[in-house]
């Protein structure tokens, strides 16, 4: 398979929400076609008619977009092995199912529901598990199509095989079982029609999930019945909530990934963070914030872990930031602009907003907790909150007398943040300390004890304004 041209997929179901797992597992697939310039597939599995949503498709194809995650055959722009949807490929799924009910590895199920229960009933009071080629028919009716089609399992042996990250696994005959194949509604299971499609499609390497390890000795019973090679299985770690001791679920505060996006997480960061649970990029390179070019570059299985990574918000949250950083001034002015009210649009609070956000949905939070008022309206302040430490009341208002007598001395065109600290750090200087100065001055301006330094202030609201401010609190 090493002279093969690399095919991979990704197969979701349209039921309405994205994981970050499920996109996780697009993600591996996508970088590894990508690293060896083969081709990715996006496929559409929406033969469980019960649990489609109306516009999950669409969906998942914004979902993967905004990643950043494009694909070279899928349902929206076709292909050579379209189409693309499991509902729309009825007949091959058909075409296989005959060639294997005239291998005769194929029969109709004869049993109602009812029976079902009784045989797994029986089963479970004797204590042994439910196994359906227990109770195999020795003759069966030619299938009509009106019930289910199940596999009838060749040969019960033990399994073994090569996962390309897990390494030698192996599984006993109680493994395997007659299984369905089509349902009694015409459609195919997953256990069938992925693995049709695999083969229609030349996908060469498989991206899945853990839990499908236990499925891989009836698949590859049924890879051996149509004689077909199977493609490399590679099972990723699984995603685990924060304390590290179980797979993330919604109960644990998985969301669908397009919240993010809503809350104003880059997509850069997010593919960047995807990548590093259960990946890193090895050889002695401990960099976290990488370029989606740069981990396409470095994207190998050798480096995929066996066991989970968690997904840790904060470092999501630091690495968003980090990705934030290296974006233009104007991206930057556009992207916090959209959260801000438009009359509060000043550019000179971009400095100090970009300072305190680690994404964009930071800034309504800001708005929302009335952060922005200082620079639009003089607080209302308490005196008593003027005094730094033991400083007097009389020593307080004499400093703020020689910050508004300086500050008078600097033109409207040096009243900038850098002049203005060159003239209130030297006097602070001269103090005992330099709280004696610059604490009432930042309580004056904006009414707090913590809150964006002084100077910026100043800056931002103007020379008259800061003058104002300073002499009602004398």
């Amino acid at each position: 398979m090493s002279d093969t041209k690399v095919v991979t997929r990704f197969a979701p179901s349209p039921t309405g929400f994205m994981h970050v797992g499920g996109v996780r597992t697009a993600l591996f697939a996508w970088l590894f076609a990508r690293k060896n310039k083969g081709t990715f597939i996006l496929r559409i599995e929406d033969t469980d008619k019960a649990r489609e949503v109306a516009g999950s498709i669409d969906h998942i194809i914004e979902s993967l977009k905004w990643i950043g995650i494009d694909w070279d055959e899928g349902p929206d722009i076709g292909g050579p092995h379209a189409p693309y949807k499991q509902s729309e490929r009825l007949d091959s799924y058909k075409k296989y199912a005959q060639i294997l009910i005239e291998k005769g590895l194929a029969y109709p199920d004869p049993y109602t529901s009812e029976e079902l229960e009784a045989f797994r009933k029986k089963a479970e009071v004797e204590k042994r598990p439910f196994l359906y080629r227990d109770y195999r028919p020795e003759s069966f009716r030619k299938w009509d199509g009106t019930k289910a089609l199940r596999f009838k399992t060749p040969e019960i042996k033990s399994y073994k095989w090569t996962d390309a990250v897990r390494g030698e696994l192996s599984a006993g005959p109680e493994a395997l079982d007659d299984f369905i194949l089509i349902k009694s509604d015409g459609y195919p299971t997953y256990n069938f029609a992925h693995i049709i499609d695999d083969l229609e499609m030349g996908v060469t390497h498989i991206m899945r999930a853990d839990e499908f390890i236990s499925s891989t000795p009836k698949f590859l019973s049924l890879y051996d019945a149509l004689s077909i090679m199977p493609p490399v299985l590679v099972t990723l770690p699984p995603i685990l909530g924060e304390a590290g001791t179980k797979k993330l679920g919604k109960r644990d505060g998985a969301k669908d990934i397009l919240d993010y996006k809503k809350e104003g997480y880059l997509p850069e960061a997010m593919l960047n963070f995807l990548a590093f649970i259960g990946w890193n990029p090895g050889e002695g390179d401990n960099r976290e914030v990488l370029t989606k070019e740069e981990i396409i570059n470095f994207f190998d299985l050798k480096h995929v872990q066996r066991a989970g990574g968690k997904f840790n918000e904060e470092k999501l949250i630091w690495l968003n930031k980090e990705h934030m950083k290296k974006l233009s001034q104007k991206e930057i002015e556009k992207n916090i602009f959209e959260y801000l009210p438009s009359e509060i649009r000043n550019p000179k609070l971009i400095p100090v907003i970009f300072d305190r956000i680690s994404k964009w949905s930071d800034v309504k939070e800001m708005v929302a907790g009335g952060e922005f008022i200082l620079f639009f309206k003089a607080p209302q302040i308490n005196k008593i909150k003027l005094i730094y430490k033991k400083t007097s009341q009389e020593k307080i208002t004499e400093n703020l007398k020689l910050a508004i007598k300086s500050l008078e001395s600097l033109s409207d065109d040096e009243f900038i943040t850098e002049k203005i600290k060159e003239v209130l750090i030297k006097i602070a200087d001269g103090l005992e300390s330099r709280g004696e100065l610059l604490h009432p001055v930042r309580y004056a301006l904006s009414g707090k004890d913590q809150s964006p330094d002084p100077f910026i202030i100043a800056s931002i609201i103007g020379k008259n304004e800061t003058l104002s401010r300073l002499q009602k609190a004398i």
